[in-house]
């Protein structure tokens, strides 16, 4: 039994993988899930150093039923949850007129319907522990354009998922925010930007320098500090902090 446990979802890569290490510091046990068992095995290595035990769950929050099973292995395990950090969900950027409902089903199941429905096996849990949990959006949800407007669409639905949980958690005494990440440098934005850059006639290094140009910021994010973010959200100092939408971006988002 351990006395203070979070749920990191996406925690193989990038946000995800960046955050479960720097839970680690403040909290005994992180419980890392996402699809690629062998990255999440490098992660819970990772995990040890910075001082925390943790469990590694290979699921696909996409499938209906593996969000109750990532909470019973959890509670099998160590018996409560107090943060539960919904960070899972690759959306594909592809052009508005081109994406099929494939795609679409795709990016609804994983990052919207999978943070849904894991909240909510978990909230029973997070109820008895007054726990905490955040669901990461994007600065997308803020300006959806037809080259991602997937990501745009379900990003703005995380936040309003988030504000409709964290309306419940006033009564339960659960802690809900959102997270509106700006650009930040991850492998996956790497792979963008390799497929971004040939089809604008541009080397990946002029690509890479060009977008934060475009996007009116000094410099991409990391990965390291959103995940700073992250942690002072579950913190015990931001308990009275629920129900918002917290952007880091870098400066990205010009309007008040």
């Amino acid at each position: 039994m351990s006395s203070k446990v979070a749920i990191v979802t996406g925690a193989s890569q990038g946000i995800g993988r960046s955050t479960a290490i720097r839970l680690a510091r403040d909290f005994d046990s992180i419980v890392l899930v996402a699809r690629n068992r062998a990255n999440l095995e490098e992660t819970a290595i990772e995990v040890k150093k910075a001082g925390a035990a943790s469990l590694v769950i290979d699921a696909d929050l996409a499938e209906a039923g593996a969000a109750q099973q990532v909470v019973d292995q959890t509670l099998a395990a160590f018996g409560r949850i107090d943060a539960l950090l919904n960070i899972a969900g690759a959306v594909p950027q592809i052009d508005l007129l081109e994406m099929t409902d494939e795609q679409w089903d795709r990016g609804l199941a994983l990052k919207l319907h999978g943070a849904r429905r894991l909240t909510i096996a978990a909230w029973p849990a997070l109820k008895a522990s007054s726990g905490a949990v955040v669901l990461m959006s994007g600065n997308s949800a803020l300006f959806p354009k037809a080259p991602y407007a997937a990501v745009g669409t379900i990003n703005a639905a995380i936040v309003a998922l988030a504000k409709a949980f964290s309306d419940r958690g006033i009564a339960d005494g659960v802690q809900v925010n959102s997270v509106l990440p700006g650009p930040v440098m991850t492998d996956r934005r790497r792979s963008y930007l390799e497929h971004w850059a040939p089809l604008h006639n541009m080397t990946v290094e002029e690509a890479t320098a060009q977008f934060p140009v475009e996007a009116g910021i000094a410099r991409y994010g990391t990965p390291e500090e959103i995940a700073a973010l992250m942690a002072f959200i579950v913190s015990p100092e931001a308990r009275w902090m629920t129900g918002s939408t917290l952007r880091m971006d870098g400066g990205e988002v010009k309007s008040i």
